[in-house]
């Protein structure tokens, strides 16, 4: 249906979807709130642990679910915050049924998700998990063996949320962790072979490692082929979300190219899109995304925001502080978004039950 809609090269540039041209998914709305909750558990404690930083993103997620319409009784209190200002996220998105039935099922925050799915909507959320390490191994480099482990067991907690199956939890570990790697520095294969021994030692891997593994083989062997997709699924499950996400990415010229095969494919396009565009951002960075598709895209300066607070990890607990109370925090000379940041310093004073 693509090709009979747009022609044989498939889509290549933005078509009105919600009403609006430029709109984003349910995948980039769960991506923000993931990364709010990374931000909030930053604000919060100095030195969060992992399943501490795991009920703040659940907290959050019942925030996003809040915005697509469902009511729980754990929003009760927590549906504050920067990103609830925007109203643009009270937009319904075709939210995935297993992310809403997981947090709808939750009784606590620190619950996981008690069905058997491995869909994808685990995965495609994860990035800022990567992202929110990398700083954090920017300035403690001594350090990188312990974030890369963090980065990979808090991928799959947070996929826990919603997802039971094994499988779903490992690949969004996986995600997490070479999201990390390529902001370190490393290309894509280097941070694949950084992962890998990661994901070998954990139980029920075989699904994902052999996912990884064909993927990385076809983009050798067949780079830059649509029908080698067929060989890797459709990406409606986790394993196949990633295997098409690092096949794209690894066959890549550059960013247009990757993101346009990972779209024109019988699948979940939106997902894998999505996940092949935040490694080739990780790789290429944000001058490398096409301007048109940056020119009309829905919450672009929201997006933006968010990514620049997920690298300012070096807070200390002084400027958190004064933010909080509404001064400006000295010395913060590479600040350009403060909105939101002050906005989270403040916020974390009314979180209490997070901490708990």
């Amino acid at each position: 249906s693509i090709r009979h809609r747009f022609g044989p090269t498939g889509i290549q540039e933005f078509v009105p979807a919600f009403g609006k041209l430029g709109a984003i998914t349910d995948d980039t709305q769960m991506t923000l709130f993931t990364a709010e909750g990374l931000l909030g558990g930053r604000f919060s404690k100095q030195k969060p642990t992992l399943p501490e930083l795991r009920v703040y993103i659940a907290k959050a997620y019942q925030r996003w679910m809040h915005t697509q319409g469902y009511k729980h009784e754990l929003q009760i209190g927590i549906c504050n915050g920067w990103l609830m200002d925007q109203e643009e996220l009270f937009s319904g998105r075709a939210p995935g049924n297993t992310c809403l039935s997981g947090l709808q099922g939750m009784r606590a925050a620190s619950d996981i998700a008690r069905n058997n799915s491995k869909g994808c909507g685990g995965v495609m959320r994860v990035a800022p998990i990567g992202m929110y390490f990398s700083s954090l191994n920017r300035h403690y480099e001594s350090q990188h063996s312990q974030f890369l482990h963090d980065a990979f067991e808090l991928g799959c907690q947070a996929a826990a949320v919603t997802h039971g199956h094994p499988t779903g939890q490992l690949s969004s570990g996986f995600f997490s962790a070479i999201i990390m790697e390529l902001l370190s520095g490393k290309g894509l294969s280097e941070a694949v072979n950084w992962v890998l021994p990661l994901l070998r030692v954990r139980v029920s891997c075989e699904e994902t490692l052999k996912a990884v593994e064909t993927a990385c083989r076809l983009a050798t062997n067949r780079p830059n082929d649509p029908a080698a997709l067929h060989l890797l699924g459709e990406g409606w499950v986790a394993e196949e979300a990633l295997a098409i996400a690092v096949y794209c990415a690894l066959s890549a010229k550059d960013f247009r190219s990757g993101v346009e095969l990972s779209v024109n494919h019988s699948g979940d396009s939106d997902s894998t899109g999505s996940m092949t565009g935040q490694l080739l951002g990780a790789i290429f960075g944000q001058e490398a995304i096409p301007a048109t598709w940056l020119e009309h895209l829905e919450l672009a300066t929201v997006i933006s925001s968010i990514a620049d607070d997920l690298t300012l990890n070096d807070w200390t607990t002084a400027e958190i502080s004064a933010s909080a109370i509404g001064l400006q925090p000295q010395g913060l000379t590479t600040l350009t978004e403060t909105a939101a940041l002050r906005a989270y310093a403040v916020t974390f004073r009314h979180w209490g039950p997070f901490r708990h």
